[in-house]
């Protein structure tokens, strides 16, 4: 046959496309295992596939408020700031009773959860989605079981140590290993950063506002680096070393702190706060810090998610 007859190689309609920037969500898709993306990955994973969500402001009459309609204080101005070091005796400890009138006063996270905007809803319930589909209706709830009894343990095995004045890395490793293998990571995660808590005042120890109506549970409260703080213990399965990487917690703690200091059960005032974020693997963890200008935005902040709760009630 002549060569000018033959039809033309039909070129791949796939040809064109860039196929190491769709590498990841191929892989993710493909992948058999379970997916270690969170709800906050899947913002970067669009992004990172079809470009920034260029969000055009929708026209409105009134401006959006950025302030709380009434700005309460966050510092109890009755009290004078303790600086001095904490009188000896065990760390104070108030356990939540909500046999004892308590159950109408709404928790921190039960007013965070209820004001997430539409974004965090959309983001975190395309994850459960795709978690329900790789582990199914069971397989998802045995995994949230599952962290859940993990970061309970964490916790009491951190507030054991605590209470004890012990380091981690100074515990005889007959000790350690007889922990699980999650609890071990999360332990050795934040080892170094534990060598800089000191002077515990506080722990898993309730607080509560009752000018603004609301409660909570502050994981500690203790110096780190010699500033008292309000400390939130977090862990993650992925790296969180940015402040923005975790979202509402900054909030959290300007409000646990803002409650701490307007409950009579507390002789002090914070005006600091630390998140903590620990690694399974047992990577080393991040420590957060948040300076008295960051905690009053992030407490303005609350008080707008309070005054949403309060709306839709």
């Amino acid at each position: 046959m002549c060569p000018c007859l033959r039809a033309p190689k039909r070129r791949s309609p796939y040809s064109s496309v860039d196929s190491e920037r769709y590498s990841s969500l191929v892989k993710s898709v493909m992948s058999t295992r379970v997916s270690s993306q969170t709800p906050e990955t899947l913002q970067a994973e669009d992004e990172h596939v079809f470009g920034p969500v260029v969000k055009a402001q929708a026209p409105s009459s009134r401006p959006e408020r950025r302030a709380p309609r009434t700005l309460h204080p966050f510092l109890n101005c009755g009290d004078v700031l303790e600086t001095e070091e904490p009188e000896s005796g065990p760390p104070t400890r108030i356990l939540l009773n909500r046999g004892q009138g308590r159950s109408s006063v709404p928790s921190v996270t039960r007013i965070l959860q209820q004001t997430q905007s539409p974004e965090q809803i959309f983001y975190l319930e395309r994850w459960k989605r795709r978690m329900i589909l790789e582990l199914g209706e069971e397989g998802f709830r045995e995994y949230n079981q599952n962290l859940f009894r993990q970061g309970k343990y964490f916790h009491s095995v951190l507030e054991e140590l605590l209470e004890s004045g012990e380091t981690w890395k100074n515990k005889d490793p007959s000790e350690t290993h007889k922990y699980p293998p999650e609890v071990q990571g999360y332990m050795e995660s934040i080892s170094h950063i534990l060598e800089d808590v000191s002077a515990v005042r506080a722990i898993e120890s309730t607080v509560k506002h009752d000018s603004l109506n609301y409660l909570g549970v502050a994981d500690c409260v203790a110096r780190f680096r010699g500033v008292l703080c309000v400390i939130d213990w977090k862990t993650s399965e992925k790296p969180k070393p940015f402040l923005s990487n975790t979202y509402d917690n900054p909030v959290q703690v300007a409000a646990y702190a803002g409650a701490l200091n307007n409950d009579g059960n507390y002789k002090y005032q914070v005006e600091n706060g630390l998140i903590v974020v620990a690694y399974k693997d047992g990577s080393p963890g991040h420590a957060h810090q948040l300076n008295a200008e960051l905690m009053l935005e992030n407490w303005n902040s609350w008080l707008l998610r309070l005054e949403k709760f309060t709306e839709q009630r």
